[in-house]
């Protein structure tokens, strides 16, 4: 890639030790460049300056020191709009706008936290800036957030609080696809023009005043498509709230509905409020809406929505102490289960419902890496990487271990899709992250993962976590988008000949 093509990732942080850590997460080449809200002393300068050799020993090009918005010059939202204009970033690496309490002071009533403050105000104030950036520009940033405490040197799957959104690409009630990101500045939509075409409109704001940079994607059983993030509001009181909130698109290419606010599973407290984690959702046979998040007291709250369209009020599952990671399963019998990492030890926590109850079940054996949770495409499954090897594993209840089913290149999740018929058998697809973020595609015989998986490499390199859907037609589509927000797509050849795919377009 010559350099005039490198995209253009910019470093935010509070001070130059704290944009060590985020310039380690550029893993490719890109033309870097690092703004500091505070200066730091030699030590700090020494920690970024290992940071950017390494960045440019992996084939980054940083043009110009790191600059230090001084007190003088602001270290606000408007200095940092002022460097936006001038460095135009693609990608934008923050740190953690709301860490995660280390502790809780009970006569002040406050959490403790690891992390400076100025960590969180300079996250909050670069998001500020890239919204009214991309507002104004009508070019799309998407933007990363490394969450406070994580492991210095580990992969950027495992290390954002916002985590890259899988099941990205969708077919809507008309056949249509849509393909859904999350930016800066709210929803970036992509429209296919028309069942199996290759034409697609796109990139198209879709507004979400105030939504932090992460999104999860729905398939309702009707074929209507749910979007769920996060969203910070402020107080009467001061502070802000961050609350889970939905829109959905009942039309392909239409408007989506205005975004409902779900609450917090920790409402009226403006510092547990804001700790709610990235939530996960699922619909059972019957239409109904479960969605789970992390608490402030880090089990598991669950709301639903019935068929009737009523939502009933937070439920705590109470048990065991869970990561920010949770993933919902619908089983064979239309039922939704959700799974959890462990906050604390390398294992995973399921729930399920018994009666209508929900029952905790700890016995589940795996220890997975964490950010690679997903949903299997056959019913009931999980997918995730063993924490030992990283190499791809499928479970599912009954189970006495997992199966591995090889890929321990490349890192994240893996997802995919059931039923997709090739040369008169019916397999399973998969799709993952390779080596540099290139798209990865597999397929092993229906409910037969044990008779292996042949996985090919199809390039594409990309940010982002690579979507698949097989459609109502037999076909599948595989879609990517580059850090400048240009989505390229490749589609099966036959619907049921051989599992091969033609080459990529740019929509």
């Amino acid at each position: 890639m010559s350099t005039a093509a490198l995209p253009r990732v910019t470093v935010v942080a509070a001070k130059h030790r704290d944009a060590g850590p985020l310039v380690a997460l550029q893993r490719d080449a890109a033309d870097l460049a690092v703004l500091c809200a505070g200066s730091d002393d030699k030590e700090g300068r020494a920690v970024l300056d290992r940071a950017l050799s390494e960045a440019e020993g992996r084939g980054c090009r940083v043009s110009h020191a790191p600059r230090t918005l001084t007190a003088q010059q602001g270290g606000g939202k408007e200095e940092l709009l002022k460097e936006f204009h001038e460095l135009r970033p693609q990608r934008l690496l923050l740190p953690d706008p709301d860490p995660v309490r280390s502790g809780y002071d009970d006569s002040a009533g406050v959490p403790v936290h690891d992390v400076p403050p100025g960590h969180a105000v300079t996250a909050l104030d670069a998001l500020a800036a890239a919204r009214e950036y991309q507002h104004s520009t009508g070019e799309p940033v998407f933007v990363d957030c490394r969450r406070a405490g994580a492991e210095d040197g580990a992969d950027a799957a495992t290390v954002l609080r916002y985590p890259h959104t899988t099941h990205w690409l969708a077919e809507g009630f008309d056949g249509r696809l849509s393909a859904f990101l999350p930016s800066a500045d709210g929803v970036l939509r992509w429209t296919q023009d028309e069942p199996g075409g290759r034409g697609w409109q796109g990139p198209e704001p879709l507004a979400g005043p105030h939504l932090m940079p992460g999104l999860s994607v729905h398939r309702d059983p009707h074929g209507f498509v749910h979007l769920l993030a996060l969203r910070r509001t402020p107080r009467k009181d001061g502070g802000e709230d961050v609350a889970v909130v939905r829109a959905a698109q009942y039309r392909t290419g239409g408007p989506l509905t205005p975004w409902h606010s779900l609450g917090s599973p920790n409402p009226g407290d403006r510092y547990k409020s804001r700790e709610v984690g990235f939530p996960a959702a699922g619909f059972d046979a019957s239409g109904s809406l479960f969605v789970f998040a992390r608490n402030f007291g880090h089990s598991i709250s669950v709301r639903a929505q019935g068929a009737d369209g009523h939502w009933a009020p937070w439920q705590h599952l109470r048990g065991a102490r869970v990561a920010d990671e949770i993933v919902t399963v619908t089983t064979a019998r239309g039922e939704v289960e959700v799974y959890a990492r462990a906050r604390d030890t390398a294992a995973v926590v399921r729930w399920h419902r018994t009666g209508g109850v929900w029952t905790e079940d700890r016995t589940v054996p795996l220890a997975p890496a964490p950010g690679s949770l997903a949903a299997g495409p056959e019913p009931g499954t999980l997918l995730f990487r063993d924490l030992g090897t990283n190499e791809p594993c499928v479970w599912q209840p009954g189970l006495a271990s997992a199966l591995p089913i090889g890929g321990a290149d490349g890192a994240g999740p893996v997802t995919g899709a059931s039923g997709v018929a090739a040369e008169g058998w019916t397999y399973s697809a998969l799709v993952r992250s390779g080596p540099g973020g290139t798209c990865v595609v597999g397929a092993h015989a229906q409910g037969r993962p044990d008779t292996g998986v042949w996985w090919n490499d199809l390039g594409a390199r990309s940010p982002r976590m690579p979507a698949m859907v097989h459609d109502r037609t037999g076909g599948v589509t595989l879609a990517t988008v580059d850090a400048a927000g240009r989505l390229s797509l490749a589609h099966r050849q036959s619907p049921d000949g051989a599992f091969a795919f033609g080459s990529w377009h740019t929509a």
